[in-house]
């Protein structure tokens, strides 16, 4: 798999004029460096004048063929990404009639109004990719994401790939890195571990303990009240089961957006007692939120017209299909910064909650403004929560990834589970970032290389009751030991008095694979199998991904 001699082409493109070089150029309008050494390649950008560019890219010829697998990282938390092969494609939402896809939102969820999606061998993704062959792994990883996104395409039937950095609506006037990427061959954790020295980032906190718990949504979804909660942190304690965390979902408030204005039909006594509550019991407190966006029925929506952003025949900003319709709050704005300093001085010093899980992320940087790019007001968006949480836990959601690395403890790495194995056939054409028990454990799999080199990987919860839910025995247990083999985040979200024995038994018996070494990964045939070794004996799983079955 490894090339012969490390080399590239640079291509830079502005008004129209294209300019291709392999070492440096000195034009009237820029001067430009390409530089590719100790397994990093960088191209330098001096603008003589504010600047905008049509495309910043770098080419690099490598060897790819049929007996490679290619991982692409999907744009944000929820987005389908795993091991493809070089004759595959990813799928966007061209085939949904426009009128629905305006309806619904559905092109804000994603990359799909700023990216090509190729045909057969031509597969994108954001930040980060590899091209594996057995053990040997080719990664490109993209150092620093302040100044934009990288997009990086595996043009397989080219026998390429291309580094590229985001330029949509952004103005440059002084040097910048255009490209700025490291190129690694070695074994799995090799790659990984020189791309994260060479980023320099690590989790926001030194090594965020292994969290296990409860988390209220696929329980309850919004119908959450005092009672219920206390019901199930009930349940949860007298398992006598150790457990880290309680989280409160959505639900909680009047409206997505109205965050201090607690539902007091649900809550009579508001939201504090509970977190004491959970205290009292020896665990941690976690609570949702969604700080930048807001549903059209909330007081912010009807009271701060101006806090929203607004599309090109500004209108407000659909941030998706979510509650009464989701909007996207301008993080540039300083009304909307203090309204979220109250908030999150609120719910971390006044209720005392311990985590706070940020979900809808993305939103904030659906589209440039400012002279800044997406990947820059994403990473600025992510530097105002960690500000403002503190030394506070936080769990993302809903995030393009390499924004999080370094600013969050936990993160989703996949999209949420359903209460079946992979939605209705016409649902799965909607778009890549859609419900998905199915998705979500193969982003667990194929996303496992970030958990403790970024951040701690949330891979969604894990569910073992029998009621209210399509999963069948087969599926649950395949979920609840993917989630045990690979991530760092184990909330169910059951109540667990009413666990039978069958239950108890799985959940003692998935708990024993937490800190299990994997040992082999591949996914060929729509199979997925995992080798592994736990308490220094070896294992096997083999799962059929079609349909949630596990193979002997």
């Amino acid at each position: 798999m490894a090339d012969k001699a490390l080399k590239a082409t640079a291509v830079i493109r502005t008004e129209g004029a294209v300019v291709k070089f392999t070492d440096s150029y000195d034009g009237s309008g820029f001067s430009a460096k390409l530089c590719f050494e100790n397994e990093r390649v960088r191209l330098t950008v001096t603008p003589k004048q504010e600047l905008s560019f049509e495309e910043l890219s770098v080419v690099i010829p490598t060897v790819i063929t049929e007996e490679d697998r290619i991982f692409v990282n999907g744009y944000q938390s929820w987005t389908d990404s795993h091991e493809l092969g070089i004759n595959d494609r990813l799928r966007g939402i061209g085939h949904i009639p426009k009128a629905i896809v305006r309806k619904y939102n559905f092109d804000k969820y994603g990359d799909y109004n700023f990216t090509r999606y190729g045909k057969e061998g031509d597969l994108h993704g954001w930040t980060y990719a590899y091209i594996r062959r057995e053990s040997k792994y080719r990664l490109f990883g993209s150092v620093s994401e302040r100044c934009g996104f990288t997009l990086i395409r595996i043009l397989a039937d080219r026998q390429r790939v291309k580094l590229s950095r985001e330029c949509e609506g952004t103005v440059w006037s002084e040097a910048f890195e255009a490209i700025d990427c490291a190129v690694l061959t070695g074994t799995e954790n090799e790659v990984f571990d020189r791309w994260g020295d060479m980023a320099g980032i690590k989790p926001a906190s030194d090594n965020p303990p292994l969290l296990r718990g409860y988390t209220s949504w696929y329980r309850h979804y919004q119908d959450i009240s005092e009672g219920k909660l206390l019901h199930d942190l009930e349940a949860l304690t007298a398992t006598g089961i150790d457990n880290d965390i309680f989280q409160i979902d959505d639900g909680y408030q009047t409206a997505v957006g109205d965050w201090l204005s607690i539902d007091e039909t649900k809550f009579p006594n508001g939201i504090k007692p509970i977190a004491d509550s959970i205290h009292e019991r020896g665990l941690k407190a976690g609570l949702w939120l969604a700080p930048f966006v807001c549903e059209k029925n909330s007081k912010l929506f009807s009271e701060h017209p101006d806090w929203i952003l607004k599309d090109r025949d500004s209108s407000p900003l659909a941030a998706g299909c979510n509650w009464s319709g989701s909007y996207a709050l301008d993080i540039n704005n300083e009304e909307v910064r203090n309204y979220l300093r109250k908030v999150f001085d609120t719910v971390l010093n006044v209720w005392g909650f311990d985590l706070v899980k940020l979900d809808f992320l993305y939103a904030a940087s659906i589209v440039p403004q400012m002279g800044k790019s997406r990947g820059r007001i994403m990473c600025e968006s992510m530097d105002l929560l960690r500000e403002l949480c503190g030394e506070k836990l936080i769990l993302g959601c809903g995030v393009p990834l390499g924004a999080a690395f370094g600013k969050v403890d936990y993160c989703r790495i996949g999209c949420d589970v359903g209460l079946d194995w992979n939605d209705k056939p016409h649902m799965r054409l909607i778009h890549r970032e859609r419900v998905s028990t199915k998705n979500s454990i193969l982003n667990t799999v194929f996303r496992r290389q970030l958990d403790g080199r970024f951040f701690r990987n949330d891979p969604d919860v894990f569910l073992l009751r029998d009621e209210d839910i399509a999963l069948t025995t087969s599926q649950k247990r395949s979920l609840a030991l993917i989630n045990h083999l690979f991530g760092s985040v184990l909330f169910t979200s059951d109540d667990m008095s009413a666990y039978g024995s069958k239950q108890e038994r799985l959940l003692a018996k998935v708990r024993e694979h937490i800190g299990a070494e994997v040992c082999l990964v591949s996914l060929e045939d729509r199979v997925l199998t995992v080798e592994y070794s736990v308490h220094g004996k070896g294992c096997k799983v083999r799962l059929d991904t079609a349909d949630g079955k596990l193979l002997k």
